[in-house]
């Protein structure tokens, strides 16, 4: 489909400036249904078109560079942009069942965010999800497999998104710096995402796998480069995470659109400006960068990432 690009800052040679949020390179999974909706759409030259889309599963918001004349141009407000990134035709029957287990993802998702997974029964997904009690059976065999597969969607996809990210960045301190960044800006994108990570990012799932490895591994990796002076790297992935996580609840408490308390900052004094930036900056200090360097890095835009074009 061309380039999905960071929807930040202003792109090279053009007049165009694009939007604030930061882009996700999504590869939709066999079984996801989602709703696309045209944000924007236009020509910043005359061989460079811009789209940017949001795809509600799971609060994915993505930017799309064409070459003119490789899509056509829809009517404002018309939802042909969705033919740009789900073209195939599936049976009728096979479109409802994922569909219903999108459903189901998505009311576990915002039930669990909020209470746990402990705290949330069945019959409250399916009830949220407006689809029979029965019918849950025939997506997940128990409220514990429905979980898992949270689980992976927030934790193991979202890891390969931030691995592709920083795919082509050799600098361990940047890789740190741009999967911090993003991680706070998917979370002001999508709450609900953010809510969830916040209650299980510590838990035995998060830490084996997924991010907590990426971590880790991200970790390790400066530290063996001399670019992070951190002697025990498990209290290093502590330091980081738990700012993180702590990042993600101010986020959505005083800083994102529709936050709880927005006027708490300019009543102590704070700004909530750069926000992903700062939080980044901070870690790499803490990681052992000098401050000067560590803000540098925290405010290098965040990196393009080249996406296959799945219809050719």
């Amino acid at each position: 489909m061309g380039k999905v690009m960071p929807a930040a800052g202003r792109n090279a040679g053009s007049d165009c400036c694009l939007h604030s949020h930061s882009a996700v390179l999504v590869r939709p999974a066999p079984d996801a249904v989602y709703d696309i909706k045209l944000i924007d759409d236009r020509f910043v030259n005359k061989d460079i078109r811009i789209y940017t889309v949001a795809m509600t599963s799971f609060g994915s918001i993505m930017t799309i560079t064409t070459k003119r004349g490789a899509a056509r141009r829809s009517p404002p407000g018309a939802p042909a942009s969705s033919a740009a990134v789900i073209e195939e035709k599936e049976p009728r029957g096979a479109r409802r069942k994922r569909e219903t287990r999108a459903r189901l993802l998505d009311a576990a998702l915002r039930l669990m965010a909020e209470k746990g997974m402990e705290g949330v029964a069945i019959n409250e997904i399916t009830e949220a999800a407006d689809v029979g009690f029965g019918s849950f059976y025939n997506h997940f065999e128990s409220k514990e497999a429905i979980y898992a597969t949270l689980v992976d969607n927030v934790f193991e996809e979202f890891a390969d998104v931030l691995d592709r990210l920083a795919g082509g960045i050799t600098d361990p301190a940047e890789v740190v710096a741009v999967s911090v960044r993003h991680t706070v800006l998917r979370a002001r994108h999508n709450p609900v995402w953010g809510r969830f990570l916040i209650r299980e990012g510590f838990s035995e799932r998060a830490l084996s796998r997924g991010l907590g490895q990426r971590l880790l591994r991200d970790i390790r990796n400066g530290i063996a480069a001399k670019r992070f002076v951190v002697a025990d790297p498990f209290i290093g992935y502590l330091a980081v995470g738990g700012t993180v996580l702590s990042a993600i609840a101010a986020e959505l408490n005083y800083v994102a659109p529709g936050a709880s308390a927005p006027d708490t900052l300019k009543e102590l004094g704070f700004s909530g400006k750069h926000f992903p930036e700062r939080t980044a900056a901070m870690l790499l200090q803490i990681l052992g960068l000098k401050r000067a360097e560590a803000e540098k890095i925290a405010a290098r835009p965040l990196p393009i990432v080249e996406a296959a074009d799945e219809a050719a």
